[in-house]
């Protein structure tokens, strides 16, 4: 079946309709190739402690003999830690090891670990001291055969890593106790691998590269399938979208989200490494004066992040007064570009907040607008090189232009499928296209628009409502910081909107937030019941949770 390509017309130029033959034949090869060209530069800094691509490299190598001499060709090592220098080290090695990442949340419960470790098949788990009596309370109940822990300071080193070390465990008291028997320590395990022979492995683009795991929030999370080719082909056509703004070994990106997420994964860790840039890692972005004061210390060029995070940076004393005149781009992905957020994002930083759309399951990215972006249009922006886009309804069948419908995707970057899950993969994949479960619309230039999550619909007296538009709306009111709508049962309509609001001051009551409602929105969209609250329920990334709060 052809499919209609009305976005071609809006590429850059510069920009290929079609990624072509790809540069890399594996993940590794990608990581490795990035450390010989640009070794003398700096690859990662974290509370002020930098190491070098060399460094990276050696690392790398070292850790990545040590899982050789214990594991085989294949084997899954799973990852559970923040934004620390070792995370790149960690998935460098795994990769040059010839063995698979699995990704774990370091804020899972001991129910949730123990189903990823065991559906994964988990051979080995390289673990933060803080989270590692929830893997304690399960380890005898899994596979894992090596427990490997570290700290946050442990790469820092010296007296400044000690120090760190012992205000986190002793004064703040954030590393619950635990027992791990027979557990290694991360730097035992690199002074190990100096003494220990390396092999290198040649992976298949065909070869799985990492088992992602889905949030899991309407079920047990499910594993993500993405090979080789799934993987370099989303960093290949990253490349081609944004390479006519990058300068090589130029580039400071802050790295805010976490890296064990699949958009600062493939975007930051792994498409930035060929360009030799800078990575500022944030290991704890929810402490916003000190994230504002660390973003003071770089003249950084690019930064990446979810609404939530643009706009807690923006209602955090001191990020106004930053100095934003090295700054190229935001990209906002995750979760959907608030127009509200994007206009003050704009007005303090003179840089406009472009989005980008995609999923775990398309490593992720999918759409983006062009960068850099003139101003904020309301839309994800065009399907990227090789990949096409079509809103469809709920039979499979292509829907006309303006028409909201599930958005589904084709293309390189879609995943091989679930791991051990034949049947929700044949759900989710149906003829070649994935079916994301969200609810789009394309104009007639093709740009994509994001109405909402199917599931997250709110019926009113039979008329769709989808909580983006309510929220979009709702946060253009200045004492409103962030906000949430869910639909909840009602007698006369079927539902009724409700509205979960983090307000500036006290000053903000439910009459205010409603006539503001209704000045913006069309009667059967006007939330009925506003509840203020000091915070909304967020994932690990940022995202604000509406099912929880449908829960509450």
């Amino acid at each position: 079946m052809t499919i209609e390509r009305p976005w071609l017309k809006q590429y850059k130029p510069g920009v290929p309709a079609e990624v072509g033959k790809l540069p890399h034949d594996s993940v590794a090869e990608v990581l490795v190739n990035s450390c010989k060209k640009h070794h003398d530069k700096v690859a990662y800094v974290n509370f002020g402690k930098s190491i070098t691509y060399q460094e990276l490299d050696d690392y790398s190598q070292q850790f990545a003999a040590y899982l050789q001499s214990k594991f085989n060709t294949g084997d899954s090592i799973a990852i559970m830690m923040p934004n620390v220098l070792q995370y790149p080290i960690v998935v460098q090695a795994i990769l040059r090891a010839g063995m698979v990442v699995t990704n774990v949340n370091p804020l899972y419960t001991p129910r949730e670990l123990k189903h990823q470790l065991n559906d994964a098949n988990a051979k080995a788990i390289i673990v933060i001291e803080n989270t590692a009596c929830t893997l304690a309370e399960v380890i005898n109940e899994t596979n894992i055969e090596q427990v490997i822990t570290t700290t946050i300071g442990e790469m820092i080193g010296g007296i400044k890593g000690a120090i760190m070390d012992f205000m986190i465990k002793r004064v703040k008291k954030m590393v619950p106790p635990f027992s791990l028997p027979g557990a290694v320590k991360f730097k035992a395990t690199l002074k190990a691998g100096q003494s220990l022979p390396y092999t290198p492995v040649k992976r298949s683009l065909d070869d799985i590269a990492f088992l992602q795991y889905t949030g899991g929030t309407t079920g047990v999370s499910k594993g993500a399938m993405l090979t080789n080719r799934n993987m370099v082909s989303n960093v290949t056509q990253t490349h081609l979208w944004i390479s006519n703004e990058i300068t090589s070994g130029q580039e400071v990106v802050i790295t805010a989200l976490p890296l064990y997420h699949i958009f600062a994964l493939t975007a930051n860790c792994l498409t930035f490494s060929q360009y030799g840039a800078k990575n500022i890692l944030i290991t704890n972005p929810r402490d916003m004066p000190g994230f504002v004061k660390e973003l003071s210390q770089h003249k950084f060029t690019v930064i990446t992040g979810v609404n939530t995070l643009f706009n807690g940076l923006l209602n955090t004393p001191g990020f106004a007064d930053l100095d934003f005149s090295s700054l190229k781009f935001t990209l906002g992905g995750g979760m959907a570009v608030q127009k509200g957020t994007a206009t003050r994002w704009k007005e303090v930083t003179g840089v406009t907040l472009a989005e980008a759309y995609g999923l775990t399951e398309t490593c992720p990215a999918a759409c983006m607008n062009p960068i850099p972006m003139e101003a904020y249009n309301g839309t994800i922006g065009l399907p990227i090189s090789s990949t096409d886009c079509q809103i469809q309804d709920d039979d499979g069948n292509p829907l006309p232009v303006g028409q909201p419908g599930e958005l589904c995707i084709r293309g390189p970057q879609v995943m091989l499928g679930y791991l051990n899950r034949p049947e929700e993969t044949a759900k989710t994949i149906v003829d070649g296209w994935l079916k994301t479960g969200d609810v789009a619309v394309m104009d007639e230039r093709g740009y994509f628009k994001i109405v909402d999550r199917k599931k997250n619909m709110i019926l009113v007296s039979g008329f769709n409502v989808y909580p983006n538009e309510i929220e979009d709306a709702a946060c253009l009111h200045d004492e409103i910081i962030e906000c949430a709508a869910i639909g909840i049962p009602d007698e006369k309509s079927g539902e009724i909107v409700k509205l979960f609001v983090v307000r500036k001051s006290d000053t903000l009551n439910e009459r205010d937030v409603i006539e503001h409602c209704k000045a913006n929105l069309t009667g059967y969209k006007v939330p009925k019941i506003v509840e203020f609250r000091d915070e909304l329920p967020k994932s690990n990334v940022g995202k604000i949770l509406h099912k929880d709060l449908r829960d509450s």
